[in-house]
């Protein structure tokens, strides 16, 4: 008699569990037709910042890298020589650093850099071999270029986490 009892109570609770679900589904379904008869807000257009487009061909050029400061400039095997890629008019010039003790870059000022940590320029880590046959790892960084010959404001973040305001200037002269 208790085993009947038992699942006869089972049945029942089981039978209560599907109702109750059947009725959470009722429910959905009222929840979507409201939702669908909503009527959404127009779509706003977005323009995308225009990008500054440099006036070369595609390619890899080689091109001088300078900075207003003698702690922060390309690594000494290099001579200044930093390889700008231009693709769909659009330049990247990467550079090869001294060390390790900058972390981060962006292209601005350092009053605009903290709050705007979306920009910030990472770094890749480079291997440079000395003229003495010595390696060393240390940190390089892809750095959108905008215009040639020019300075423009680019700041850097150091391991002490201070940023500091530098102008640099990317040089290529057509042969």
């Amino acid at each position: 008699m208790k085993k009947k009892f038992f699942s006869l109570m089972l049945v029942a609770a089981m039978a209560f569990s599907m109702v109750a679900c059947g009725a959470d589904k009722e429910a959905d379904a009222s929840a979507e037709t409201v939702v669908e008869t909503v009527e959404e807000p127009a779509e706003e257009s977005v323009e995308e910042p225009e990008v500054a487009k440099l006036d070369l061909e595609d390619g890899e050029y080689t091109v001088d890298f300078t900075t207003d400061s003698s702690m922060f400039h390309i690594n000494e095997t290099l001579n200044n020589k930093a390889t700008l890629t231009v693709e769909d008019g659009v330049g990247t010039v990467h550079i090869t650093l001294a060390g390790t003790g900058i972390i981060n870059l962006y292209v601005g000022l350092a009053a605009d850099a903290e709050s705007d940590e979306a920009n910030w320029l990472n770094y890749t880590e480079d291997e440079v071999t000395y003229d003495d046959g010595m390696t060393e790892t240390v940190y390089g960084f892809d750095v959108p270029v905008s215009v040639l010959n020019e300075e423009f404001d680019l700041a850097l973040l150091g391991t002490k986490g201070t940023w500091y305001d530098h102008k640099v200037k990317v040089t290529y002269e057509a042969n």
